[in-house]
């Protein structure tokens, strides 16, 4: 080892101010240990990190003399009042910091890898895996199949559990981490290896006695397959995930996504309006038991059921306080109760004088998938009525590049939308749901970016985010947007 290795320098922060001291024979054991080293992206100005002298490129590599695995460890080692970290600069000088702070007290500190780790990889074959019904040729990271816990609790995605060892079940318990997401699909194990292509897949619900006994709050998923995981089976999960109230705190319903690139993939069939009644009947028969027996729903069926039946979405207190939203659970009814909400507002402010930022007439241009288009139309026609110089042209795009029966405005593509509203009457502004974007991007699915479907329609398009106030205001002009 180095002298220049052998470096150190032990600050001890108060908020009276910092002082050093030294200890050459704890920092030589603190290097010794040094396995992993997380990369600092970003430090907070006027954080703990930065009265530290901690900069972008330092690597965090231990806290409390232990290795860091990933964004967990860190933010456990991190809540004491009292932490110890090492710190390699980028010259190699190994600086041992004593920090004094507040209890739960963030250090500020942003790393380059959020999740502090390598993603994991999903080692199943879903029967129904969407990722498997994509077109080659998109880019990469649309092709990566994740299955990792931690991503649950940061993102929200739902895990199958048959990625997590013995090792990620008992780190979970310690923490108390929830909720955790899972990806139930059958509570029958043989079937659910049949599902899954994974002879451990049946196993792996073994784990989920163990979160339930450690008091971790879950949110279930089953992707309903005809044929398949349906009728018989699914009243028999449906009985089983029961068992785990109330742990298991909700478990949503949605019917299996088909591409037309499936050739080669395992047969599954798209279910009809009867079979929708039929799932949906199921899914109500047990909420009513849920209510009686635990004061909870519990079971919930996806958007898509309803409006594949004809039947109307539910009332908002159905869902729970939607607990299952961002599955497609609720999402409808969310958004019309807020539209009508908003609107309420907006016409109570326009009886009291208030003005529009246009005057006269104002036609725009509204595009979405075949689930919402219907919603949306109605809302608009709403809104028309109560605004007589608003024109509002609604469009439902219907999904080509991936096939017909993906409904979904998520799935929508750049190139989908210019060739379907290319000469369509678009008004002065063309609107379209947020979610047709990848997150922090102005890029959809295909590659194609909002500047190429502007370029192409010869038209502003504005994004709405996703909440009916949003929709409301955004379609109004009131929000900016869509003004020439």
């Amino acid at each position: 080892m180095s002298k220049r290795q052998l470096f150190y320098i032990i600050m001890l922060v108060t908020r009276q101010g910092i002082s050093c001291t030294m200890d050459r024979r704890k920092l030589v054991r603190w290097i010794k240990m040094k396995k992993k080293e997380h990369i600092v992206k970003t430090v907070k100005p006027g954080s703990i990190a930065e009265e530290l002298e901690i900069a972008q490129g330092d690597k965090v590599l231990a806290i409390d003399n232990t290795e860091i695995e990933d964004i967990f460890d860190y933010q456990f080692l991190t809540q004491d009042t009292y932490i110890e970290m090492l710190v390699e600069k980028p010259d190699g000088e190994q600086w041992l910091l004593e920090i004094d702070k507040e209890f739960d007290e963030d250090l500020g500190i942003e790393f380059e890898n959020g999740l502090m780790d390598e993603y994991r990889h999903c080692h199943n074959k879903c029967i129904f895996c969407f990722i498997d019904q994509m077109p080659k040729g998109m880019r990469d990271t649309l092709y990566f199949k994740d299955d990792d816990s931690r991503l649950s609790f940061l993102q929200g995605n739902y895990v199958t559990l048959t990625n997590m060892s013995d090792h990620d079940i008992d780190r979970i318990c310690r923490y108390h981490l929830s909720p955790i997401n899972i990806s139930f699909q059958t509570m029958n194990p043989e079937l659910r290896c049949k599902m899954l292509n994974n002879r451990f897949a049946g196993d792996a619900l073994k784990k989920v006695d163990t979160l339930n006994a450690a008091g971790i709050r879950m949110n279930g998923q089953i992707v309903l397959c005809k044929g398949v995981n349906d009728g018989k089976e699914l009243e028999y999960s449906i009985q089983k995930l029961m068992e785990y109230l109330p742990n298991v705190e909700s478990v949503s319903v949605v019917p299996v996504g088909l591409s037309k690139y499936r050739e080669g993939l395992y047969p599954l069939e798209p279910f009809n309006a009867q079979d929708a009644g039929e799932v949906i009947d199921l899914i109500e028969k047990y909420q009513k038991i849920c209510m009686e027996k635990y004061d909870t729903h519990f079971i919930q069926a996806s958007d898509e059921w309803y409006i594949l039946a004809g039947r109307e979405v539910p009332e908002e207190e159905r869902y729970d306080g939607y607990l299952q939203l961002e599955n497609g659970v609720g999402m409808i009814r969310l958004l019309l109760d807020e539209f009508h909400d908003a609107l309420k507002r907006r016409i109570i402010e326009k009886a009291s004088g208030a003005k529009l930022p246009w005057e006269g007439t104002r036609e725009i241009s509204l595009a979405t998938g075949r689930l919402a288009f219907p919603y949306l139309k109605r809302m608009s026609e709403e809104l028309m009525q109560e605004y007589p110089g608003l024109r509002i042209h609604v469009y439902e795009i219907i999904n080509e590049f991936f096939g017909e029966m993906i409904t979904v405005s998520g799935l929508l593509t750049g190139q989908d939308i210019v060739k379907q509203l290319k000469d369509k009457n678009l008004g002065e502004a063309l609107y379209l749901p947020r979610n047709v974007l990848r997150s922090g991007a102005d890029l959809f699915l295909d590659d194609y970016t909002l500047a190429d479907v502007e370029g192409a329609l010869q038209v502003p398009v504005n994004i709405v985010k996703s909440s009916g106030y949003d929709l409301v205001d955004a379609l109004l002009g009131i929000d900016g947007s869509g003004q020439n």
